[in-house]
């Protein structure tokens, strides 16, 4: 990845900047010990002091509730926490409660509930521990009790066990909170749809309604005059300070046209006023043209722009497809890039399946400076211009996708595997070679059976677990490739 990409503090290249995740807390424990076990009280709230801060330490808007002793106090942290509008609740068992106190912060939040036991320290002294003190320890007995209530009440239950000081068990709790941080960003998020459907692509067509409906958040339709205005409002000026930070940003193949360059960051200032304008959190765009009219001119000089938004966390797909912009935000929210991605060959001889794609790529998981080359020609396109090459940074990665059910349900999807190093193409795409870790042929069969559709974002790390834990906040199933014929 460039050096400048990843020092820029500010300007074109500033990370945007998203609605905090907003997690609620409430922590609890049974009220008839506080008389008969004095200082285990203020034992129990010192704990919750220490999950809020941890919880915080992680980027969140906590929203604590307090500390809760009788199913009354439980009623109005509930309310509390409703107002509170989060993206995750916490509960955090300290010790034994009844699940008449946990179930009204399920029930009335209508917010995912994350349970959590952690206890004092990994295991009690027993020569001296008496009663009092083994309360404190106590957490995980409730827990079946509250797992059993949450599923005769329908209500999804999910939960962590562990220690204070337990590294693993803040892991998952990790995940849990970026998962309601993926919640957040589509409940929240204005997602951009410019142009038409590319004719044919029957996989890519989403009704978005849906999006709304199982996603939340809102579908912006957009005109590509809306971006034609916007270009031609670009001055002198700023096209030359664009195409100065692309100098830097990127390598330039000989094949670059001087005009051809102009052009693409004068449409990138303008795609940046776009997002701006309409506050977009992603968009999906695609224009045919003819005869190198100007929509087709504005079709063409996209990828620049986009590529450089998609690197500052809104990202850009091409070919209208609304699904993968949306994997690649819940992807780039977790902190795991995503660049649009589809097959391109299977290499049999090195066991790997090169992917890629044409148009926007996520330069900030690019495994060395992204390189612009100068196209006579978009292949399955009009238009010409400057395109995206680079290979996504070497080592775990994860294929992720949206897919969508005859019956118009989502589903997310996802493969782990690895790039590696090798041989690459030289025509402006984006592409990775990928092991999966058994026949890629096998793997494409296994991949395709899915349901995916033919794009999907290519993340950095192993993230099925990440992926899983969003899918069940969204309420959505999830499903994974791992060896052949295995979904």
């Amino acid at each position: 990845m460039s050096d400048d990409l990843a020092a820029e503090p500010d300007g074109a290249l500033a990370r945007t900047s998203r609605r905090r995740t907003r997690v609620g807390l409430v922590s609890g424990g049974l009220g008839a010990y506080w008389p008969q076990f004095p200082g285990l009280l203020e034992q129990l709230r010192e704990s919750a002091r220490f999950v809020t801060a941890r919880i915080e330490e992680m980027g969140c808007e906590v929203a604590d509730a307090g500390f809760v002793s009788d199913p009354q106090e439980s009623a109005r942290a509930a309310e509390r926490l409703r107002r509170a509008d989060c993206d995750l609740v916490v509960t955090f068992l300290t010790t034994y409660l009844t699940a008449s106190m946990v179930l009204p912060v399920a029930q009335r939040t209508h917010t995912p509930v994350l349970v959590i036991d952690l206890q004092p320290t990994e295991a009690m002294d027993h020569a001296n521990t008496g009663t009092g003190e083994w309360l404190a320890y106590c957490g995980q007995c409730p827990l079946p009790e509250v797992a059993n209530v949450f599923r005769r009440s329908r209500i999804p239950f999910r939960s962590v066990s562990g220690h204070l000081r337990d590294e693993n068990a803040w892991g998952r709790i990790r995940r849990w909170i970026s998962a309601a941080g993926v919640r957040g960003a589509l409940r929240h998020g204005r997602h951009g749809l410019m142009g038409h459907l590319y004719p044919g692509m029957l996989d890519v067509s989403t009704d978005m309604t849906l999006v709304s409906s199982q996603l939340g958040g809102h579908v912006e339709v957009l005109e590509f005059d809306d971006l034609r205005v916007r270009v031609s409002a670009v001055t002198d000026m700023e096209t030359a300070e664009r195409v100065a930070l692309a100098r830097e940003v990127f390598t330039l193949d000989d094949s670059v046209d001087e005009g051809d360059l102009a052009w693409a960051a004068r449409v990138s200032v303008g795609l940046d006023r776009l997002v701006a304008d309409f506050a977009l959190d992603s968009l999906a765009y695609y224009h045919r043209g003819l005869e190198g009219e100007i929509h087709e001119r504005l079709g063409a000089g996209m990828i620049l722009g986009a590529s450089l938004l998609t690197a500052r966390g809104v990202p850009m797909a091409g070919e209208y497809e609304l699904r993968t912009s949306l994997a690649m935000l819940i992807a780039d929210t977790m902190g795991a890039g995503g660049s649009f991605t589809e097959l391109q060959a299977l290499n049999f001889r090195d066991g790997v399946v090169e992917m890629g794609h044409d148009g926007p790529a996520h330069l900030a998981i690019s495994a060395k400076d992204p390189l612009l080359r100068g196209l006579g020609v978009y292949h399955g396109k009009r238009g010409w211009g400057v395109s995206v090459e680079f290979d996504v940074t070497h080592g775990p990665v994860t294929t992720f996708g949206i897919g969508q059910e005859a019956d118009g349900s989502f589903v997310l999807i996802a493969s782990e595997g690895e790039v590696v190093p090798g041989p690459l193409l030289e025509i402006g795409n984006t592409t990775s070679r990928v092991d999966f870790g058994f026949d890629p042929g096998e793997w494409t069969d296994a991949w395709s059976a899915t349901g995916i559709g033919h794009h999907w974002a290519l993340c950095t790390g192993h993230r099925a677990r990440d992926f899983r834990a969003a899918a069940d906040l969204l309420g959505l199933p999830f499903c994974t490739v791992t060896g052949p014929n295995a979904l």
